[in-house]
């Protein structure tokens, strides 16, 4: 069963207009969505109604007797909430209910760690579940060697009574420098980048708006495509070729989500700088859900968060045939409107509707290293340059003199560094 405690309402005009947010039930309908991920069933909903959080329990003891008899007609064993709890509410609630209680962390967190796949993704959701748990050992004795099937169990591994803070804070620092060995990693190879002349597009935007089913559509990656929010964790790095024949790189990496953990955020640093460090952002937007306003505000939220502010973006409205005519048309100018400072390109990822303009627009983009025609000369038996400038640029000309070859194409400027020496002129 869901709950959240609702707030009311500011009585300043204009707030709702300056900053939307979800309602009391829309934002239930995303916790059962989230729970079902988990592998719950929900029983039922319930929401509250307060000036502000009770200090003890957060939603006071009237609503918990509320709760407990609700609980018991339903033979309901968890109560998961829409809000996060101070170690002191969840040990209290779950006192007076009988029942586990797991908040909104703590259940996407469930989710991370049954969707994590490598190595690093199991490291950096340990981490963020360590974090967590930390500030809730005083007080919960033998539960927290509690190890099982349901939601909030899939911990990092606490399979003995004797789990205590030196051992979780050995245990934290050991993971941080594994992962800050791969971001070192990570480093390294996008220093290794720049000997190639690829620039780096990033997939970027609310969990379950299409992100993956767009990184097959622009690269035939074949990663997962799911439904299910938080379907895929791990980063997939692909070479995009665009209309120009230029290569760029292009990565799928963790979907945002309203009101994300920090802890996750400061556990998949090391991921998320693969976005933070793009050339170029493919903000991807659901313009099919009633909701993608809020959502892309909270993606851009979480950019900002990570340090990606200052990236460009390309946004890009994704499931345009889930919307019909003359609905789509209007849909699309108004997020256009909204969106003035960014170039925005409507596609559907899952029919390759609007995909050849899209990639048009991203050969196209300022973010990225501008094409001009240039014109080079090679020696007959310097092939491997030759193919180099036939893989990476769009070979207009060539022509054969003797033991010379001359190949007019449209490169970027990385490609022209690169074969300086064979540069004969612009064209």
């Amino acid at each position: 069963m869901g709950f959240q405690w609702k707030r009311p309402r500011s009585p300043s005009p204009g707030v709702a207009d300056v900053e939307p947010a979800y309602g009391p039930e829309e934002s239930l309908e995303e916790l059962a969505e989230l729970a079902g991920g988990a592998g719950a069933e929900v029983l039922d909903r319930m929401v509250q109604s307060r000036s502000a959080p009770e200090a003890a329990t957060l939603i006071g003891s009237g609503k918990v007797e509320e709760l407990r008899a609700r609980l018991e007609g339903l033979a309901a064993n968890l109560v998961l909430f829409d809000h996060n709890l101070t170690p002191m509410q969840q040990r209290n609630l779950e006192r007076e209910l009988g029942v586990k209680v797991v908040d909104r962390t703590q259940l996407i967190l469930d989710i991370f760690a049954r969707r994590a796949r490598t190595r690093e993704g199991h490291l950096q959701v340990e981490l963020a579940q360590l974090n967590y748990l930390l500030p809730r050992l005083a007080g919960h004795g033998v539960e927290m060697s509690r190890l099982g099937a349901g939601i909030g169990t899939r911990g990092p591994g606490e399979t003995k009574l004797e789990t205590d803070r030196r051992r979780i804070f050995r245990r934290i620092r050991r993971i941080g420098e594994q992962l800050e060995a791969v971001r070192q990693s990570r480093a390294r190879q996008r220093t290794k980048r720049v000997a190639v002349p690829l620039d780096t597009v990033a997939l970027a935007g609310y969990t379950n708006a299409g992100k993956s089913t767009l990184f097959n559509a622009l690269t035939g990656a074949g990663v997962l495509e799911s439904p299910r929010l938080f379907a895929t964790l791990d980063p997939t790095l692909r070479v995009l070729e665009l209309p120009s024949r230029r290569r760029a790189l292009i990565s799928d990496t963790v979907g945002f989500i309203r009101n994300l953990p920090t802890t996750l955020v400061e556990a998949f640093r090391a991921t998320l700088e693969e976005v933070r460090e793009a050339a170029l952002i493919l903000h991807v937007v659901d313009l099919a859900s009633p909701h993608s306003r809020e959502q892309a505000r909270q993606a851009e939220k979480v950019l900002h968060e990570i340090g990606a502010a200052s990236r460009q973006r390309l946004l890009v409205l994704n499931k345009i045939d889930r919307i019909e005519e003359p609905e789509r048309a209007a849909r699309i100018q108004a997020e256009k409107a909204a969106w003035r400072n960014n170039p925005v390109a409507a596609v559907s990822a899952l029919t390759g509707e609007g995909i050849p303009g899209l990639l048009q627009m991203l050969d196209c983009s300022p973010a990225l290293q501008p094409v001009a025609a240039a014109r080079f000369r090679f020696a007959v038996g310097e092939g491997s340059e030759i193919s180099f400038l036939h893989q990476h640029a769009q070979v207009l000309e060539t022509n054969y003199s003797g033991e010379e070859v001359e190949v007019c194409a449209a490169v970027s400027e990385a490609v022209r560094k690169r074969l300086r020496r064979r540069l004969v002129k612009e064209a």
